[in-house]
């Protein structure tokens, strides 16, 4: 999916659009980069990692100082991960695939329409070559191809950019196989030991996607309706009603009118030992979307 911005593009209220592009984002690396690099990493006796769905953001996340040190501060609240498996709204590929394990595979930036700027940010993570033989392992006999070229897409690295600034965990991006509610909460099923091992599963997405929103205010009526609709289904351990959002939840095709935004949340409920255990880690409406971001024990 290609995200585009525009010089008209609305920004949050209370931000002005910086003078450099991503000059949010620099001072948060002075900031943070030596906290980062003292976290804790996680050990037997931690416990399970909890399993996360954050809602991701474009380019512009790295614009806002407030979204930034939530994500920073989210992480911090919690181990540092062995390794890290995200699932994107941005890759779709049958059957699952897995991104380039190398050291410092190079990013794929797979938006158009921002400043060049965004483009030449890097993060370069460690081999993850012992983390893709372990996924294909939790995965089963099916065949998984590693695509080697492909780096983490901006539905990886631009929440990693901000939860763990150094870079230094090995990361695999997964392909979802198919946008259906079901097989995404299956294959999170699949993925929940992986937690056991020190290994942070997360699903990217985006709890309300409407572009028409930017153009039409008053349709964040639809998005936060959707929103507290999720909320209240979460907090019911309602699976089977997440699974048919699109029938049963209020606002559904102006929240999501496609579905790869909402299907990572049931890839995290899927690997959560507890659907109904979710806490909302953030909690905000940006550009009339929730950018609410959960965590699963």
């Amino acid at each position: 999916m290609t995200t585009t911005n525009t010089p008209n593009t609305p920004i949050p209220a209370g931000h002005t659009r910086p003078r450099l592009p991503a000059g949010a984002y620099d001072a948060f690396l002075d900031r943070t980069l030596p906290q980062a690099r003292e976290q804790p990493v996680w050990t037997p006796s931690d416990g399970p990692l909890p399993a996360l769905f954050v809602s991701h953001g474009a380019p512009f996340t790295l614009d806002d100082p407030q979204w930034l040190d939530d994500l920073f501060d989210w992480a911090r609240s919690m181990p540092r991960p062995r390794a890290v498996v995200v699932v994107s709204a941005h890759w779709e590929r049958a059957p699952a695939a897995v991104s380039g394990t190398a050291a410092g595979t190079p990013l794929h930036y797979d938006f158009s329409g921002f400043h060049p700027r965004y483009k030449t940010l890097p993060y370069a993570t460690p081999d993850a070559t012992g983390l893709a033989r372990r996924l294909k392992g939790v995965l089963g006999a099916t065949a998984v191809h590693e695509f080697t070229d492909r780096g983490l897409d901006h539905g990886a690295f631009i929440p990693l950019m901000a939860m763990y600034p150094a870079a230094d965990i090995p990361v695999v991006q997964l392909s979802m196989p198919s946008l259906d509610p079901g097989s995404l909460l299956a294959l999170g099923v699949r993925l929940r030991p992986l937690r056991d091992e020190g290994v942070l599963v997360l699903g990217s997405g985006f709890m309300t996607h409407s572009f028409a929103v930017f153009r039409r205010p008053e349709l964040a009526a639809h998005t936060r309706a959707f929103d507290a609709w999720a909320v209240d289904a979460l907090g019911r351990a309602d699976v089977d009603a997440l699974v048919d959002y699109r029938a049963k939840a209020p606002g559904a095709a102006v929240a999501h009118p496609t579905a790869e935004h909402f299907v990572p949340l049931l890839l995290a409920a899927g690997a959560a030992t507890d659907p109904g255990s979710a806490v909302s880690a953030i909690d905000r409406m940006v550009m009339g979307n929730s950018t609410r971001s959960l965590q699963f024990a």
